[in-house]
C-alpha cells in the first residue's frame, strides 16, 4: 500500500463529463482512481491524470456487476490506503418513448447510473467517513421536466437526487458530504452519437440537428464537459464543505421553473 495525501474514485472515466472530470481532480488531489469499461479509452485519461500532476489506478470493470464495487474500494485502499472523494459519474439511460420501453430496458438503464452509484457509495462509506470525504452523483435535468420519449432518463435521474439527500441525510451524522449534480445538454461523445442518429430521422443535417436543439430548449449553446467537471471540483473541495444534501443544476438555463 502506497499511503498519500489525498485520493478520489471517478467512475465514468473513460469519456465525456467523467474523464473531464478526473483530469480536473488531478489538481487537486494526490492520486485519482478511473473506473469504467473501456480499457483503452481510461489508459488515455490516466496519461492525462498524470500529466496534470497525479497518480492513478485504472480499473476497467462494469460496475453493473454487484460485486465490483468491493473490488474497487478494496483496490483503492490497498493501493492508496484511504479515499477522500468519489464521483459517481458512470452510467446512460437509453431515451425510448415510455410505451416502447421494455422492462429489461428499463432494468438496464438503471442498473448502472443507479444502483452501481449506491453500491459504490456504500462500499466506499467506512473511508469516506474516515476521511470526512466528499460524493457527488450526477443526475440530469430530464429530473425536473418529465417527457414520454425519455421517461427512464427523467425517472432515474430523479432518483438519483434523491438518493444522494438520502446519503446526505446520514453523511450529516457520519461526517460525509453528498450532494447531486444536474447537468443540462452537454456535448459528449454519446451526444454526438445521438444527434447523428436524430438528425436524419427528423430530415436534417447532423449540422442542423445541433444548431436547432439549444435553440427549442431555449439556450445560448451546449455545455462543455469542463465545465461541468469545474462544479464537480468545486463541490469536493474544502470551499463548498458545508453545502450538502443539495442539488447542484447546471443547464445554460434550459429549465425555467423555479
Amino acid at each position: 500500500m502506497t499511503a498519500i495525501k489525498s485520493v478520489a474514485i471517478v467512475t465514468g472515466a473513460s469519456q465525456g463529463i467523467g474523464r473531464a472530470t478526473a483530469i480536473r481532480l488531478a489538481r487537486d488531489f494526490s492520486a485519482v482512481v478511473l473506473a469504467a469499461r473501456d480499457k483503452d479509452e481510461l489508459e488515455r485519461t490516466a496519461a492525462e491524470v498524470k500529466a496534470a500532476g497525479a497518480q492513478s489506478l485504472i480499473y476497467d470493470v462494469d460496475l453493473r456487476e454487484p460485486e465490483i464495487a468491493g473490488v474497487l474500494v478494496k483496490g483503492t485502499l490497498e493501493r492508496f490506503g484511504r479515499i477522500d472523494a468519489l464521483l459517481n459519474i458512470a452510467g446512460a439511460v437509453p431515451q425510448i418513448d415510455l410505451f416502447e420501453m421494455t422492462d429489461a430496458q428499463w432494468d438496464d438503464g438503471a442498473a448502472l447510473k443507479l444502483h452501481g452509484a449506491r453500491r459504490l457509495t456504500i462500499q466506499a462509506w467506512d473511508a469516506l467517513k474516515a476521511s470526512n470525504g466528499s460524493v457527488v452523483l450526477i443526475s440530469g435535468s430530464a429530473a425536473l421536466d418529465p417527457k414520454p420519449g425519455f421517461a427512464a432518463v427523467a425517472a432515474i435521474n430523479a432518483a438519483i437526487i434523491a438518493l444522494a439527500k438520502a446519503f446526505a441525510e446520514q453523511g450529516i451524522k457520519d461526517g460525509v458530504q453528498v450532494n447531486s449534480v444536474v447537468p443540462g445538454a452537454v456535448m459528449t461523445g454519446r451526444r454526438e452519437s445521438f444527434f447523428r442518429k436524430w438528425a436524419p430521422a427528423h430530415n436534417l443535417t447532423v449540422e442542423e440537428g445541433m444548431k436547432k436543439f439549444p435553440e427549442e430548449v431555449g439556450i445560448a449553446r451546449f455545455g462543455k464537459p469542463e465545465e461541468i467537471a469545474d462544479l464537480m471540483a468545486f463541490l469536493v473541495s474544502p470551499a463548498a464543505k458545508w453545502m450538502t444534501g443539495a442539488s447542484i443544476r447546471m443547464d445554460g438555463g434550459e429549465v425555467k421553473g423555479i
